[in-house]
């Protein structure tokens, strides 16, 4: 533990640091990237603590009612408070926006640096199979998987994750193209280092950052369709607080109770926002010419 608090002190310390904060504080569309992830996290994780009303409770006598003090932003047709179901829907889309991201780039990692790596036939039939699956639209096809696996906020994760994951197989796979010929991977090979050794201990840790990267601006694309299936009515259930369903199940009203589909669609604007807002500006700041 000692070690973790001396390692981070010194990085705190550190030229790379105050060239990482000079490079944010010039950068107003990071900063806002930034507070925009951060208040949604805070959203996610004490959702039991912000939301003034239980997301789940009806009450039939104050349906519809426009936003007031009583209820922030208004009620829904079935009484509920909406801005406790909006504080509660942050914590659905983020926790898919993770688990979503996280699975797909694992699997992407796993399939990118052994085509990349190996080469040859494993290459081949890799690619191959990951350019079936972006052939298609990553929305249509995952409407097709959640279609066959059935409604629901496992299968949406589930859904999501089976067609996201071949961008960052593309991605890996062209970083360790650059990296495996490289002087020091020769070296390990040389010194008769194995091939899973080189791979995990001397190529991952170079190609990895990109693939980082592109996970931040994910987040914000999962959380979009996510909600897209969601508002289809292949995604999570009710009445389970979902930004997409609650877009939906709001926009008979629009005309009339613009409130019940306004606050979780602005919901969705901003946190596809900052997630590419926030994606961007680690872009420029891991970029080497920036720091030249």
């Amino acid at each position: 533990m000692s070690s973790v608090i001396k390692a981070v002190k010194e990085y705190l310390e550190s030229e790379d640091f105050r060239f990482t904060v000079a490079l944010i504080r010039k950068s107003p569309l990071t900063i806002l990237g930034i507070i925009l992830v951060f208040l949604l996290v805070l959203l996610a994780i004490f959702a039991p603590i912000i939301a003034p009303y239980d997301p789940l409770e009806q009450n039939i006598d104050i349906r519809l009612q426009p936003p007031s003090s009583e209820h922030f932003f208004g009620t829904d047709q079935l009484g509920r408070d909406i801005f406790s179901r909006v504080v509660w829907g942050a914590r659905i889309s983020l926790i898919i926006g993770v688990v979503v991201v996280s699975i797909s780039l694992f699997i992407g990692i796993v399939i990118g640096i052994f085509a990349g790596y190996y080469g040859g036939k494993i290459d081949e039939v890799l690619m191959r199979v990951t350019d079936m699956f972006m052939a298609f639209p990553r929305l249509i096809l995952a409407m097709a998987v959640a279609v066959a696996l059935g409604p629901g906020l496992f299968n949406t994760i589930l859904a999501m994750a089976f067609v996201w994951w071949s961008i960052y197989a593309r991605l890996i796979r062209g970083s360790t193209l650059q990296v495996k010929n490289e002087i020091y991977v020769e070296a390990a090979r040389a010194v008769g280092a194995s091939n899973l050794r080189i791979v995990f201990r001397h190529v991952l840790p170079m190609v990895i950052t990109p693939a980082l990267v592109q996970a931040t601006l994910d987040l914000g694309g999962t959380i979009l369709t996510a909600a897209g299936l969601g508002f289809l009515g292949l995604g999570v259930q009710p009445p389970t607080p979902e930004w997409g369903l609650m877009v939906s199940e709001g926009r008979h009203y629009i005309s009339s109770q613009w409130w019940v589909s306004t606050f979780p669609g602005l919901m969705i604007l901003l946190a596809t926002l900052g997630f590419n807002l926030l994606g961007d500006g680690i872009r420029d700041i891991l970029d080497v010419r920036e720091r030249r």
